[in-house]
């Protein structure tokens, strides 16, 4: 089991697939968007948008087979702002997701492959399009530890 997102990248060798989750109009819940906006598709990465309605991509993911599935997702830890965490769905029962119709450990029940969550403390999911300072900068520092690995495993 991968114990950060570097570690995961790393032992990319069945390609993985980043999902975007969250709602662009509740500032920090839209992270997760942001974040895969971000990531440039290649070989063994790629990324998928879905805002608030992941259950409606469940084919399309399932189509395309990654290796690993990634859910990015503004997450509530109790921790500090910006704080991020790599867990396994199965690690995820009591925590809060703000936006969602449906919880996402059940959703990774349609999907054949691991299942990671990529959570991100928000600062404020106040309505508002902006993310905080403090979200947004760990957000870039995801978007370019995932960039940065297309060195590593070709394009």
């Amino acid at each position: 089991m991968p114990e950060s997102l570097d570690d995961l990248l790393s032992r990319n060798d069945r390609g993985i697939l980043f999902v975007g989750i969250g709602n662009v109009l509740r500032q920090d819940d839209g992270a997760g968007v942001y974040i895969s906006r971000g990531i440039k598709n290649r070989r063994n990465i790629s990324s998928l948008t879905v805002e608030v309605s992941i259950e409606n991509y469940i084919g399309k993911i399932n189509s395309l087979n990654p290796g690993i599935l990634v859910l990015i997702d503004c997450v509530d830890f109790n921790s500090a702002p910006g704080t991020t965490r790599l867990l396994h769905v199965s690690q995820t029962e009591d925590l809060t997701f703000n936006t969602h119709n449906i919880s996402l450990g059940k959703i990774s029940e349609f999907f054949a492959m691991p299942v990671f969550i990529l959570g991100i403390q928000p600062e404020k999911i106040d309505f508002g399009e902006n993310l905080s300072y403090i979200v947004k900068d760990q957000a870039d520092k995801i978007i370019n530890l995932i960039n940065r690995q297309e060195g590593l495993y070709g394009k």
